[in-house]
């Protein structure tokens, strides 16, 4: 797409002096009925109020009668932007200038010397804003074309403004498409993508069904691609054992200290239980973190929110196609895993939602999708009773979707992307947290990969603002393009605004209660007697305290921080000792089992013994029976050895005396036929 590249103008003061000029501020009374007919009465009453702060300071004067609704009005307007210095008060009144009237340096450059030198000295009457400053005024303006250097850009919108970001055109609360360097990863889905020091990361995701592991960076600064050359840990290191890079997709990629830690996702050849892979960016090697504790069972399209020191894992699809609610938390400290079973009803089974943290307590979990059809619900999870609600949304609740993609800037959750299984989303929607409305900030038109499922967003920042990032997704094709989305105070207040009725008394309050953030309330005034209230962390402004009671409740909550935090230091010092404890019980287990094999092998072999002696002895028993069998037949025939014996004798003697006996006259032969 075309870019253009905006004059950067003056520096500061020089370039607040010469929009307060424009704006209508040169110290004359008849001036301020040209501010409040060149803006609407709350910009007028906020330009008024940010010139106040820059130009006199705080507002010390005395608040004026309540029948002087005007003057009122303006004495509100600059009294809330409370101690806001005035380097941040010009920066503000210029960029809110800029959002109404994007052109208007372009228009003022012919006398900016001139304006420059007579505003220093100017001094405004406090009050001197025209009455006409709080008309009833809620047209648009008309359609704008504004000039840049290279070409023309129109604008539609009151809330589009171009700016400066290295040589692109960037519109506030429109998507554009920056121009780009370098070689662009290969374009895929479901992968992931985190910022660390200026430069988005992008870590693997899915391409025609083939599952990636190349790591690319984009520096946000110069918008040129590079790919990082990576190497994977071969020797275990304290903490970590060696880590084998899988191809992956639908897994997490999150920042912690200088590291990305990418979680869970689905791979060719699952594992048991979720892998954590941490990539070290000064080393640039990646390797598999050791956990501790039971680790939840290997999934993808889960969703992993940082909450301090931990990571907040929620439901996902496992390797077997089962969906899961399971809610899982990881100490990145003690690298422990815990499993929460949280009160209430908990979200249904999906996959491909999004998570955001909100105050460092609530978890919120948005859409999703099952086998059969896409949520648009809203769950939150409170961290300190662990406990799941389902509060009512407000406002233009987004329509169901799966694979989308979501940021916070300050209390409001961006929204991009997803798909409903027909179509993507084609509309960019914005949740504030506190008061849980929706709005919608942007729509894009067609098929473009901001309508698509699986893209990534990041939030970064360019001179001092905030800017979201998308890449990559998949909506009938694959997509490896980057789209920005500059958010503007409008688009982050515009979720915020109620309207409440009002008796006839007008009134108009600006509360700023950060310099560094735009404006985060104002009232608006109406004919009709409403106004426009933007609640800020659902507190009414007639029910908030006065300064001093919130000074005391500011130093309770230090004194109470302080508590917690020496609290938290001796549960730190306690956690780290039970972990070496374990250390030191895993050791001696390790030794147990060690002489517990050794104590089995030596009974092994004494029962090898013992049953060579069994057979030893069964033999030498089979061997005694033959001997007592042979016993007893050499006693048998000793006795008949014997007995022959003896009738031998007997048959001696018997023939001796038969030749005796013939010898006498008995002749023996008789005596044998007598027998």
């Amino acid at each position: 797409m075309a870019m253009a590249r905006s004059s950067s103008g003056p520096a500061y003061p020089e370039r607040f002096y010469a929009a307060a000029a424009y704006a209508g501020f040169d110290g004359s009374h008849n001036s301020t009925s040209n501010v409040s007919s060149k803006f609407q009465n709350d910009t007028a009453l906020l330009l008024y109020a940010l010139y106040q702060q820059a130009t006199v300071g705080t507002c010390n004067v005395p608040k004026p009668s309540s029948w002087k609704a005007v003057e009122q009005s303006k004495w509100k307007s600059w009294q809330g932007l409370g101690n806001m210095v005035s380097t941040e008060a010009m920066r503000l009144f210029v960029k809110i200038l800029e959002e109404d009237d994007p052109s208007w340096y372009s228009r003022a450059s012919n006398s900016i010397s001139e304006i420059s030198e007579s505003a220093v000295d100017t001094q405004v009457n406090h009050y001197s804003i025209d009455e006409a400053i709080i008309k009833n005024e809620n047209s648009f303006p008309e359609t704008k074309t504004i000039s840049t250097e290279i070409g023309t850009l129109v604008e539609t919108q009151d809330k589009d403004v171009v700016s400066e970001v290295v040589g692109t055109v960037v519109v506030y609360d429109q998507w554009t498409e920056p121009s780009i360097t370098g070689q662009p990863p290969i374009a895929r889905y479901e992968h992931g993508a985190a910022i660390v020091q200026d430069k988005m990361y992008v870590y693997g995701g899915n391409h025609n069904g083939r599952y990636l592991n190349d790591l690319h960076a984009l520096d946000l600064r110069s918008w040129a691609w590079s790919k990082v050359n990576f190497k994977v840990e071969n020797e275990s290191q304290e903490g970590q054992s060696p880590a084998k890079l899988t191809p992956c997709a639908g897994h997490s990629l999150i920042p912690w200290e200088n590291k990305l830690l990418s979680v869970a996702g689905h791979t060719k050849d699952p594992s048991e239980t979720i892998q954590v892979k941490v990539f070290h960016l000064q080393s640039c090697t990646w390797s598999t973190l050791k956990t501790y504790g039971k680790a939840p069972v290997s999934r993808g399209g889960q969703s992993v929110t940082l909450v301090g020191t931990s990571l907040v894992i929620f439901g996902g699809q496992d390797a077997k196609k089962s969906l899961l609610n399971d809610l899982h938390i990881l100490d990145l400290e003690t690298m422990t895993w815990d499993e929460i079973d949280a009160g209430g009803v908990p979200p249904s089974p999906r996959s491909d939602h999004t998570a955001a943290v909100h105050a460092e307590r609530y978890v919120l979990i948005f859409g999703g999708g099952s086998h059969a059809t896409c949520f648009n619900d809203l769950h939150v999870l409170d961290l300190q009773t662990m406990e799941w609600t389902r509060p009512t949304q407000q406002g233009e609740i987004p329509t169901p979707r799966a694979g989308h993609a979501g940021v916070t800037v300050g209390e409001n959750w961006f929204i991009v992307g997803g798909g409903d299984n027909k179509s993507g989303v084609s509309e960019t929607a914005v949740l504030n947290m506190s008061t849980l409305v929706w709005s919608v900030v942007t729509t894009v038109q067609g098929r473009v990969p901001l309508a698509s499922e699986g893209l990534s967003l990041v939030l970064s920042s360019y001179n001092g603002e905030d800017v979201l990032v998308s890449f990559g997704g998949y909506n009938g094709r694959y997509s490896n393009e980057v789209n920005v989305l500059k958010p503007s105070h409008k688009s982050t207040l515009q979720s915020k605004i109620t309207e409440t009725p009002v008796p006839d008394i007008v009134s108009a309050v600006h509360n700023v209660t950060n310099p560094t953030r735009d404006v985060d309330s104002e009232l608006e005034v109406g004919q009709e007697g409403k106004i426009r209230e933007i609640v800020m962390d659902n507190v009414d402004q007639e029910s908030r305290k006065s300064r001093g009671e919130g000074t005391s409740l500011i130093a309770t909550l230090k004194a109470e921080r302080e508590e917690l935090d020496l609290s938290l230091g001796k549960e730190k010092l306690q956690t780290l000792h039970l972990k070496q404890e374990l250390a030191d019980a895993e050791t001696r287990n390790t030794d147990l089992y060690k002489e517990l094999q050794s104590v089995r092998g030596q009974l092994a072999a004494e029962q090898s013994r013992c049953f060579k002696l069994e057979v030893d002895v069964a033999e030498l028993r089979q061997k005694l029976q033959t001997m007592e069998t042979l016993q007893k037949e050499l006693e048998l025939l000793q006795r008949q050895k014997a007995a022959s014996e003896q009738a031998l004798d007997a048959n001696h003697r018997q023939g001796s005396g038969g030749v005796w006996g013939w010898l006498a006259g008995t002749p023996g032969g008789q005596k044998r036929d007598d027998a």
